[in-house]
Formats: C-alpha cells, structure tokens, sequence
C-alpha cells in the first residue's frame, strides 16, 4: 500500500488530478457566490409595461401600477408593440386593460379582467416571479378599485347606505386575472434543456480539447505544428457534426420540445459545438494544459451568466457584462428561440461564429509564436541508432 502510494506521487499527473479537484470547488464555489449574491434584491430590473385602452376606471389603474409596482414600469399605447417587446425578451411581462374595462367592472352582470402576457421563452423563474405579480396586482385592484367603485355607483342610485355597501361587498369580486402564456414550455424536462445542452457541449468540447492536446505533444516530434494545428481543426469540425446530430437526434428521441424543427436545431446546435470547441482549446493552444484551469472559470462562469438558470436581468452589472461576451449566452437565447419560440436565431449563431473565428484565429497566433519542434521522421531515427 505505502509503495503504491509512493508511486502514484511520484507521477505528475496524480498532482495535477488532485489539484483540478480542489480547483472546481474553488472556482465554482467564488462565482456561483458572487454571481448569484442580491439575485432576489434587483427584481426591480425586471421590466413590465401597461397597455390601458380604457379612458375612465382604466387610466386611474394603469397610472397607479406604473408608479407603485416595484419594477422597471414602462407605459405604451400600442399592444401589439408591447407583444413584440415580449417576443424579443425586452419585457418580462405585459399589463393590458382593455378598452370595456371600466364598463365590465361597474356592472353587475359581468367581471372585468386585467389581461397579463407571459413569455415563457425564458428562464422558469421569470414566469414565477410574474405569475405571483399578476394575483397581486389583480386582488389590488379587485379590492380598492373596484369595490370602491362599485359602492359609489350603487349609493347613487338611491339605495340606503347600508344595503349599498353590502351589495357592494357582495360585488367585490368584479376583476380577474387573464393569464395569457405565449411559447409554452411543455414540462420541467424541456425547461432545463438549455442549461443541459450548454453544460453537455462545454465539459464535452474541454475534455475533448484536453485529450486532442495530449495527443499533439505525443506526436509533436513527428509532425509539424502547422499539420497538427491543421489535423485538430479539421477534427473539431468533423466531431461538431457527428456530436450535434447525436445530441439533437437523443432530444428528439424522448419527445423535446422543437418549435422550429429537428434541422434547425442540428444546426445551431453544430454553431454551438464548433465554438465551444475552438474557444475551450484556444486556452490550451495559449498555456498547454494548465489552459485547463481557465476552461474551468469559463464553464462556472457561463452558467452563472449564460440566463439558462436565473434570468440575466437579476444579475449584477458585472456579470450581465460577462455574459456578453461569452458564448454560452448566445447559445442559451438561441437554443430557447428554437426550442420554445421566439425570435430568429441569425444574430445568436453569427455572435457565435465571430466568438468562433476570434478564437481560431488567437489559437493560430499562439501557435506561430512557439518555437517548432524538430520532426524526427521513423527512417533518421533508425539511421541514428546504428
């Protein structure tokens, strides 16, 4: 026992393994802290906008949300405008009185409904936090709007005092909430696919990176640098394709959810791949394998910041600006456009490229400034030696 363990010190690699271990506790432990920390105290970074088509009861409301609610308030005259907005994930959630509203909510005969837009092309927490908002908004003007209102048009119809403010109380009840939900998310499992894709595609694209390396110093003293830059290249592109038609057909196979199509997907999901690989072995073209331990920060780095887990909205001002610069957050966007709904994909996949193409680039730069190793081809090997 005390030799073998003697033997495994003995050797590099035993240390390194050791230290990668201590380092994810580290590095993830100080961003996910950090990053996370005050998450609950900026939801007044979230942005709703009220829509009032109703010039009586209407107006009164929508001044009295946009003033008291604790968000990033906005008012605009147009629906569709607003829904645009939403689509595109500038909004998190519409408020929209409709023109009858006041109408609805003095009559007896029917209720009068605030009517709520929910994009649930986003993080899960984003349609908690406004699902809770809408019932809150809802019973406060249910409760000092309405019955109000109510209690005054019954009292001047000549009915006493008394009966008019228990049919009032009676009559309370006179708005809900119309919770309208656009590209649906079908169940916990598709909601967590964006997340899963990024985390798959990144440990995968920095374990695949990091055996590529091993595998061009063990052949270094036989081909030149040029080649097996060349040769790794080449296998990026070709393990993109193979890797990102496995993971959309397995997707596909267990019913995931696909708004724009299986092709779609392969596709950007191929963009995504092709970039995370490049980016994780530009770290090791840099620094050789002690790149390992920025690919790491990278891979803690991007969850945090890539909106797949909490909306980027919730962030602090320095990791919403990490975040866009990073790829994971355009993989995110793009992937939840594709998968749920939402915008197209063009500007998400031609960041990705230009991220992919910076990286390629700086990678062929690190390899011109190191110094070649001489090839020893197997023929003056064998003349050397007799």
């Amino acid at each position: 026992m005390a030799t073998a363990l003697k033997a495994f010190f003995k050797r590099p690699t035993t240390i390194v393994g050791i230290v990668t271990a201590l380092m994810f506790q580290v590095i993830f432990s100080v961003i996910w802290m950090t990053g996370y920390n005050g998450v609950t105290d900026r939801t007044s970074q979230l942005k709703i906008a009220v829509v009032n088509e109703d010039t009586q009861l209407g107006q009164q409301v929508a001044g009295t949300l946009a003033k008291q609610l604790p968000f990033n308030m906005s008012q605009l005259s147009s629906l569709e405008e607003a829904q645009k907005q939403l689509n595109e994930r500038e909004l998190q959630m519409i408020i929209y009185l409709p023109a009858d509203f006041t109408q609805k909510a003095s009559s007896p005969d029917s209720k009068a409904a605030v009517q709520y837009f929910i994009n649930e092309s986003n993080p899960a927490l984003i349609k908690s936090i406004m699902s809770s908002v809408a019932n809150q908004v809802t019973a406060e003007v249910n409760q000092q709007a309405v019955a109000a209102g109510i209690q005054g048009a019954l009292a001047q119809a000549n009915l006493p005092a008394e009966q008019a403010a228990a049919a009032s109380q009676s009559l309370s009840q006179r708005v809900t909430a119309d919770i309208q939900s656009s590209n649906k998310v079908n169940g916990m499992n598709n909601q967590m696919v964006p997340m899963m894709l990024v985390l798959a595609s990144y440990v995968g694209s920095m374990i695949m990176g990091m055996n590529l390396e091993q595998s061009s110093m063990a052949v270094s003293g036989q081909v030149g640098r040029w080649n097996r830059f060349a040769a790794r290249s080449v296998i990026n592109v070709v393990a993109a394709i193979f890797v990102s038609l496995v993971g959309a057909s397995l997707l596909a196979a267990f019913g995931g959810q696909m708004e724009n199509g299986f092709f779609h997907l392969w596709l950007f999901q191929f963009v995504v791949l092709i970039t995370f690989m490049f980016v994780s072995q530009m770290f090791l073209y840099l620094f050789g394998m002690a790149g390992m331990l920025f690919n790491i920060i990278l891979l803690s780095a991007q969850l945090v910041t890539s909106g797949a887990v909490v909306p980027r909205e919730l962030l602090s001002g320095f990791f919403t600006g990490l975040g866009d610069i990073l790829p994971a957050t355009y993989a995110v966007e793009g992937g939840m456009n594709l998968l749920f709904g939402g915008p197209g994909i063009g500007s998400d996949a031609g960041v990705l490229l230009i991220i992919a193409a910076i990286a390629f680039v700086v990678s062929g730069a690190a390899v011109a400034l190191k110094r070649q190793s001489m090839p020893h081809p197997a023929g003056a090997l064998a003349k050397q030696t007799t």
